[in-house]
């Protein structure tokens, strides 16, 4: 290969030099379309840091159960952020996810719930009549699908069953009451 040829390989070409030139181009930010190439390390380093940053903080799931329906149906795809409860409690209606209580430990399998909050540790839980009663408080749930067809069998207060939440743990309900497996159930 002669110099001519090489010299003529490294001067721009034709379209490069349309597309610089043409003035309903011309307010194109990449006119110099060095962004187009690598970032280097720099930039693999800050693609590597957000990479672990999200695997540790996030993850992917999809619903395969309507347990939380109307809110969540299945086959629905979530991103899951888990960073928050580092900085502060759960609070109630927040919906969570969780490891199978009653999977023994050393199982293989980690079968994940999706839930939502209704009592923290402390409270008093009741329900009976289609109502769901948190420390004597009916509580609206303007999310559920159907009221609840269950009451709680733990302890009889009067004439109501009632749960009380031990220390470091919540109650959770699926949004579809009457078809979810859950801290009415456990």
């Amino acid at each position: 290969m002669d110099v001519g040829c090489i010299m003529s390989l490294l001067r721009p070409s034709a379209i490069y030099n349309f597309v610089t030139s043409y003035p309903a181009l011309r307010w194109m930010p990449c006119q110099s379309w060095g962004f187009l190439r690598w970032p280097g390390l720099d930039g693999f380093l800050r693609l590597m840091v957000v990479g672990l940053l999200w695997s540790t903080f996030s993850e992917l799931r999809f619903i395969p159960s309507s347990s939380m329906f109307p809110t969540l149906r299945v086959g629905d795809r979530i991103i899951v952020e888990k960073a928050s409860y580092y900085i502060k409690n759960p609070s109630i209606h927040d919906i969570i996810t969780f490891k199978d209580p009653t999977q023994l430990y050393g199982e293989n399998t980690e079968t994940v719930f999706i839930k939502r909050i209704v009592a923290k540790a402390g409270d008093a839980v009741e329900v009976h009549h289609g109502v769901l009663y948190v420390n004597g408080v009916a509580q609206r749930e303007d999310f559920i699908a159907q009221p609840p067809a269950y009451t709680i069998p733990l302890t009889v207060r009067s004439l109501f069953v009632v749960t009380t939440v031990p220390n470091d743990h919540v109650y959770v309900l699926g949004d579809n009451r009457n078809n979810s497996y859950d801290s009415h159930v456990w």
